[in-house]
């Protein structure tokens, strides 16, 4: 009974790693260059070729840290793209990307300390967003 109790921990530990697998910045880069770069540009800086035909300017995606005091507020640019929480941000001309983003679940911690289901190809472009901050 022992080493049956000595293993579960070590088996726990060995499941919740696979399901905490961080986000993977060529993947976030690749959604962002599919369905990001039109309007806010291959730099991510607001200047992509559809920019110009918007009623909203599409925002400079490498000061969201910037602009909120040097914190990249992951949940909140993760619900942003998806739409979740989103009613009219950016004149209506911002997109609801959650069903294109749908796929495999990994357990996440959007900067909140829980770690909760999300699609990850979401969280692989807010991880890429994230990277690319200045």
């Amino acid at each position: 009974m022992r080493a049956l109790l000595a293993l579960t921990p070590a088996a726990a530990l060995a499941a919740l790693a696979g399901c905490v697998t961080p986000p993977a910045e060529p993947a976030g880069r690749a959604l962002f260059d599919d369905y990001c770069a039109a309007c806010h540009g291959p730099g991510a800086r607001g200047d992509g070729p559809a920019a110009a035909d918007l009623d909203v300017p599409p925002p400079d995606l490498t000061r969201i840290a910037a602009r909120n005091g040097g914190v990249f507020p992951r949940a909140q640019v993760m619900s942003t793209i998806d739409g979740y929480t989103r009613t009219d941000q950016h004149g209506g001309s911002m997109p609801e990307f959650g069903a294109l983003l749908e796929g495999p679940m990994i357990r996440y911690d959007s900067g909140d300390g829980r770690l909760t289901p999300t699609p990850r190809p979401l969280a692989d472009l807010a991880a890429y967003l994230e990277s690319i901050q200045q």
